[in-house]
């Protein structure tokens, strides 16, 4: 009884070298196709989260204006002293992007943003670094 145990721990082989290469081979192709679906999986969240912020960042401005009727621009710049960094921290916090400007146009009675992260990444030359409300809801959709 022993020997045929003895026999049969004996007999026991690993993965031939064709097997491993197969292995890999799969490993491999899986790999190709998954790492660019992710990469653009995390590139369209990181433009969603900044169409985002610049709707929450007009919707700041909304609130900004309802208590002041008179102001129609707010100015964030990274550069400005400091009581001027933040004119709608208010409304507002946690911002990613620190230079950008809000424009409210009396005439038409829309919020336009520009020179934020969302304008730069999806802006065409028509827009020049500007978006309207009526732009990032349409982004917001998609």
């Amino acid at each position: 009884m022993f020997q045929k145990l003895k026999n049969k721990l004996k007999d026991q082989r690993g993965l031939t070298l064709i097997e491993l290469l197969a292995v890999i081979v799969i490993l491999g192709i899986i790999a190709a196709i998954a790492i660019p679906t992710i990469s653009g999986v995390i590139d369209r969240s990181r433009n969603d989260a900044k169409v985002a912020e610049a709707i929450q960042i007009l919707d700041a401005a909304r609130l900004a204006h309802t208590d002041d009727s008179t102001k129609v621009q707010w100015v964030y710049n990274s550069s400005a002293a400091t009581g001027d960094k933040e004119p709608l921290s208010k409304y507002i916090s946690k911002l990613k992007d620190k230079d950008f400007t809000v424009n409210y146009d009396v005439s038409t009675n829309k919020f336009t943003i520009t020179n934020h992260e969302a304008a730069d990444t999806i802006t065409t030359e028509a827009t020049a670094g500007t978006l309207t409300e009526d732009e990032l809801a349409t982004l917001a959709r998609k």
